[in-house]
């Protein structure tokens, strides 16, 4: 009764866009949209729909549309799907997290100190042989696994992170391109169900992160897999799914430097690092202080101006995004941001194009793919950043394609080209042959050409520019947080 009110609802909601709808059609048409040349027709249908649904005004409080965003659509069709749970591990995984925070840190952050908690995931494989409606067999989960197992053919792992901007979505809405990774590259893929902000902001995520990850490689006991090599996993991760890939690294990374071992279920175990890192279209400036959020906006479906203006007025408060009130936000003490307070926001594990070149040092191959999104800048920032500190950096970005374009046009050729390039990286890199380019490979309006820019010359904001605008930006927010705080208190005392 209720997936029927739901698709009532929504079929409401799209009757509702016709006019926009209509409106796009004809000056499609007629060559006079505003992306014209830039974004075929399926496009721009369905950036300026998703658009409309992001920020019009029928928006829900943050626990509907959390609820809504994590709606199990099923499993069905060529995929395996096993859910487990992993155990909560010893307090010495947030401790070595917090040791991180505190190595990369300026004293100045501040922050929630999460639980640890158990871990949920799920095991995400290619089912063979089936057709498109195929419901998964009614068997145990020990069993789907297994029979995951089967149909695998490479010995890499993926740790995928889910995208939502931190506050939304699951494992369950990203079956499908998961799914489609694993067709891909023969691989299995452990997508994992980290906590949410605001409620759990900043670390929460990247203590669950880290869980998941050591889990691979030292299963605890009961656990249906079988100890996977660090140098046979790929983490990778889209939008805040890629801030939290990226941010996982920069841990790992850390503690190595720091030669911090942690204790696991009863083990004392060495940090090891990965074969690969990816993000697509990754959200690496929580900030959002980078031109191409205005530049770039026509092409994409995120409003995500901050403070809802195109040149920020930093005499005026920074505006927090606007949900109805509910129990889950605004949050209590208030904060600008849903994922993290005000003066954490240049921290690189939160912001990880914040991250000098020489933090990405040692990192082990990196793939980056973006569109012509309000998040391009971050993520050629992190790019060139990294291709400094003298990682094998492979990076890709497609001419006026919207935000994680691949993950929502799958069976289109630039979303089949996007996860060309992301298989094949991941492939690569656990056999150790990845080709780093030394520059960004662009492709041009339906690929029809390609070109190569030079990492160095691929976003024309430069280090410095870069790290004053993170400067300002967290100075805008600390100041309105401050101001909150302060009304807060004396509501409060009334």
């Amino acid at each position: 009764m209720s997936d029927m009110k739901h698709t009532i609802t929504q079929l409401k909601l799209l009757v509702s866009r016709i006019p926009l709808i209509l409106r796009t059609l004809i000056l499609h048409g007629i060559r006079m949209s505003p992306v014209s040349g830039k974004q075929d027709l399926r496009t721009e249908l369905i950036t300026v729909i998703i658009r409309s649904f992001v920020s019009g005004d029928d928006r829900k409080t943050m626990t509907e549309t959390q609820k809504n965003s994590m709606r199990d659509p099923g499993i069905k069709g060529p995929m395996w799907v096993a859910k487990v749970t992993l155990p909560q591990p010893e307090m010495d995984v947030r401790d070595a997290v917090l040791h991180a925070i505190e190595i990369l840190g300026n004293g100045q952050e501040t922050f929630d100190i999460p639980a640890v908690n158990e871990v949920g995931a799920e095991w995400t494989g290619y089912r063979r042989g089936v057709g498109k409606n195929e419901p998964q067999p009614d068997i145990s989960e020990e069993e789907k696994y297994r029979a995951l197992r089967k149909d695998i053919t490479s010995d890499m792992t993926i740790l995928y992170l889910h995208g939502g901007a931190y506050m939304m979505m699951d494992p369950c809405t990203h079956r499908l391109p998961v799914s489609n990774l694993s067709r891909l590259t023969g691989a299995q893929a452990l997508s994992v169900r980290y906590r949410l902000a605001p409620q759990n902001p900043f670390p929460a995520a990247l203590v669950d992160a880290l869980t998941a990850y050591l889990s691979l490689i030292h299963p605890p006991k009961g656990s249906l897999h079988e100890p996977v090599p660090a140098n046979k996993i790929v983490i990778a991760g889209d939008s805040a799914g890629g801030n939290l890939t990226f941010a996982l690294l920069q841990t790992l990374l850390t503690l190595r430097r720091a030669s911090r071992a942690i204790t696991f279920h009863g083990e004392e175990v060495n940090i090891e690092l990965p074969a690969g890192v990816a993000g697509i279209s990754p959200w690496c400036d929580v900030s959002l202080c980078m031109p191409s959020v205005v530049n770039y906006r026509k092409y994409d479906y995120m409003d995500i101006r901050p403070g809802g203006v195109d040149v920020p007025d930093y005499t005026k408060p920074y505006t927090p995004f606007a949900f109805p009130a509910d129990d889950a936000w605004p949050s209590s003490p208030p904060r600008v941001d849903t994922f993290c307070n005000a003066p954490s926001t240049d921290h690189p594990l939160v912001s990880p194009m914040a991250a000098s070149p020489d933090l990405w040092k040692d990192a082990p191959p990196v793939f980056i793919t973006v569109g012509e999104e309000c998040l391009t800048d971050e993520g050629l920032v992190l790019a060139r950043r990294m291709h400094k500190a003298g990682v094998s950096v492979v990076a890709e970005m497609f001419e006026g394609k919207p935000h994680c374009h691949g993950l929502i046009m799958l069976s289109t050729p630039t979303g089949k080209r996007c996860f060309e390039g992301l298989a094949g990286f991941c492939s690569g890199a656990v056999k150790g042959v990845v080709t780093p380019t030394g520059g960004l490979t662009y492709y041009g309006f339906k690929l029809r050409s390609t070109r190569q820019i030079p990492l160095e010359e691929a976003c024309e904001v430069g280090d410095e520019e870069v790290d004053e605008r993170l400067r300002e930006n967290k100075k805008w927010r600390m100041e309105s947080e401050k101001v909150l705080l302060k009304e807060w208190r004396e509501r409060a005392r009334l």
